[in-house]
């Protein structure tokens, strides 16, 4: 009887709510997975899902003493999820949030720009040198996004893009290799940066300039560039998708793409051109 009456009154703005509570703790797990703090999801999921039956069991006192919890638990969930609420909200604010294909991004476009200017040349020519001699370097490039905190981590450079200035930070004696540098404004804005690391399991040879990499495009919709001190491969990592060891033509066309300064049919003539240069410069490198 208890049971009938239930569907009776069972509305489908009712059945509309337990789809978006359903849709929310769905992207709250995919947002959490693999982090520490899923497992206290889980358990505030399940404490709540206790006080709602001794509710609906009409057991005043343990409902009461569940409900007296549950009313300071806003606060306690602003405490406990400090890091992972920053996180969705600088995702959120992410013009890249909306999928590209979306309806919705045609009147997004018209607020976010889609072109910005790079001086591509000396950061393809410096990560090209930097892979054949193995030398590690991480470079941000900002877009929509300037990254003013991240900047303000590191040395203030503000200086004119170029293949010797990028190799000589990431020098293996430089004070400023291990962090990342960032460029912002066609300007390298500042060296030595700390990033912030992702949270995903990553495979073996993504080292911390890797998962520095993914973090930083994870929160912004920035371009992260790796050049690997181990084995020299170059990876490229954007909206949190990480490519790795890519070739030099890939960089410059990737780039061009991302940076909006080239439509699809330029990028993939560029390519073709650019193609044979890595290859006969990589021979000796290879021979010897």
């Amino acid at each position: 009887m208890i049971l009938a009456s239930f569907f009776i009154h069972l509305r489908i703005l009712d059945i509309l709510d337990i789809f978006l509570v359903a849709v929310l703790l769905f992207a709250l797990y995919k947002l959490l997975k693999g982090t520490a703090a899923i497992n206290i999801l889980i358990g505030l999921v399940a404490f709540f899902l206790l006080w709602k039956i001794t509710y609906l069991l009409k057991m005043e006192l343990l409902s009461d003493i569940f409900g007296a919890f549950i009313s300071v638990g806003v606060i306690a969930l602003i405490i406990i999820f400090q890091p992972e609420i920053r996180q969705f909200l600088l995702a959120l604010g992410n013009p890249a949030f909306l999928n590209e294909n979306s309806k919705w991004s045609t009147y997004f476009k018209r607020w976010f720009p889609s072109t910005f200017e790079l001086d591509i040349d000396p950061i393809v020519v410096a990560c090209q040198h930097m892979s054949n001699i193995k030398q590690g370097a991480l470079i941000v490039v900002s877009r929509q996004h300037e990254l003013l905190e991240i900047t303000q981590t590191g040395v203030i450079i503000d200086g004119v893009i170029s293949s010797p200035l990028i190799e000589n930070i990431f020098f293996k004696n430089s004070p400023l290799h291990d962090g990342a540098m960032v460029i912002s404004q066609n300007k390298i804005k500042s060296a030595g940066c700390v990033l912030p690391v992702t949270k995903r399991k990553l495979p073996r040879y993504a080292g911390l300039r890797h998962r520095a990499a993914i973090g930083i495009s994870e929160i912004s919709d920035a371009i992260a560039i790796v050049v690997s001190e181990e084995t020299g491969q170059i990876s490229y990592c954007v909206h949190g998708n990480l490519r790795h060891d890519i070739s030099v033509a890939t960089l410059q066309q990737k780039l061009l793409s991302d940076m909006g300064m080239s439509d699809s049919t330029e990028v993939e003539i560029l390519n073709e051109n650019d193609m044979a240069k890595p290859k006969a410069e990589s021979k000796p490198h290879n021979d010897s």
